[in-house]
């Protein structure tokens, strides 16, 4: 007798043939799928490409991506107490021969006064060229004292008072300035980068000679008095500020910090207030608008500056003269301070 049950009953009818290893699928069924090495329950192992090539730059994996190396932080620069003291004497020092010498000048009596702007303004040839060294530096300080010379004279002598003769004087030393520089081929080839210095050493050794066309106006030698003392003020408080209290840092490379700027602004404008309310013609809140205006503008100058040295320094260039470099930045608040004084007695006084 057969058995009721077939010895193949329970089984799978594909089971043999999967571990026979028969290479063909069982009549009526998909082939079972593919199975590699790494189906054995472990872990499959990362894929390492091959180098993929970048434009610009050698082969690399993509998880070289994640090695490179975070860039460094450039220390800040340290504050020197006794250079930042010696500037803000400096400044005051300014602040007082200039304020002195408007008090000179009179109907008949500018000369005197006129030779106290030559002065600082050869002070600002000598420390801006020396600071910035354009192109045939012997050449552009030649030029710049001879235009402030004839900017004095243009300013003391001119029948009007106004700042038309001044203006010509600034532009003859600017077109001299760039001719001596053509001259020479060495020169030459950096003419078209200094410019714009060549620019500002000019136009700020002008720009002193409108303190002499404001003491021929009316009010000019009281607006001289509180716009002069403010910019003084301001440049003394800011670097005394950056002496003591040098926070916050404005930029890492430059030793200044913003106390300083806002409380040179703001006591400048105190004090020029104060000044207002005794001298004829002013109001407290007259002498404070015109007083803010010098002040916060001869603070920024000063703070550019600091800007431009480390600029400079960053750039690869050699240190210039000391006392060339620390003197430019009350010069050219001052520089900046003289038209702004003009200006605002002009249109609001």
């Amino acid at each position: 007798m057969f058995p009721s049950t077939s010895p193949e009953t329970g089984r799978d009818p594909w089971t043999d043939d999967a571990r026979s290893g028969s290479v063909g699928p069982s009549r009526g069924y998909p082939p079972a799928p593919r199975t590699g090495p790494a189906d054995d329950g472990g872990e499959r192992p990362e894929r390492k490409g091959p180098r993929r090539l970048r434009k610009g730059g050698p082969g690399r994996r993509p998880d070289d991506e994640t090695d490179e190396a975070p860039e460094e932080e450039v220390p800040p620069v340290p504050v020197r107490r006794p250079l930042a003291l010696t500037v803000a004497g400096f400044a005051a020092l300014l602040g007082v021969g200039l304020v002195l010498g408007a008090q000179t000048a009179g109907p008949g009596h500018r000369l005197p006064f006129a030779a106290i702007i030559f002065g600082v303004q050869l002070l600002f040839v000598l420390a801006w060229t020396m600071a910035m060294r354009p192109p045939a530096l012997l050449v552009v300080a030649l030029v710049s004292a001879a235009a402030a010379g004839i900017a004095d004279v243009a300013a003391v002598q001119s029948e009007i008072a106004g700042l038309a003769p001044l203006g010509y004087a600034a532009a003859a030393g600017f077109v001299l300035g760039v001719l001596g520089q053509l001259v020479r081929r060495v020169d030459r080839v950096r003419v078209t980068d200094s410019l714009g210095g060549t620019l500002l050493i000019v136009v700020g050794v002008v720009a002193f000679a409108t303190l002499i066309v404001l003491s021929r106006i009316p009010k000019g030698t009281q607006a001289i008095t509180v716009c002069l003392t403010a910019t003084g003020v301001a440049l003394l408080v800011a670097r005394l500020t950056d002496a003591v209290a040098p926070w916050p840092r404005l930029a890492p490379q430059v030793p200044r910090g913003a106390a300083g700027v806002v409380a040179g602004a703001m006591l400048g404008t105190l004090t020029s207030a104060v000044l207002g309310s005794y001298l004829v013609g002013f109001t407290p809140t007259s002498a404070a608008l015109v007083g803010l205006v010098t002040a916060a503008t001869a603070v920024l100058a000063d703070l550019a500056v600091g800007y431009a040295e480390a600029g400079r320094l960053m750039a690869g260039e050699p240190p210039t003269m000391w006392i060339a470099r620390h003197m430019q930045g009350p010069l050219g608040g001052f520089a900046l301070a003289a038209p702004a004084a003009y200006a605002m007695c002009v249109l609001f006084l």
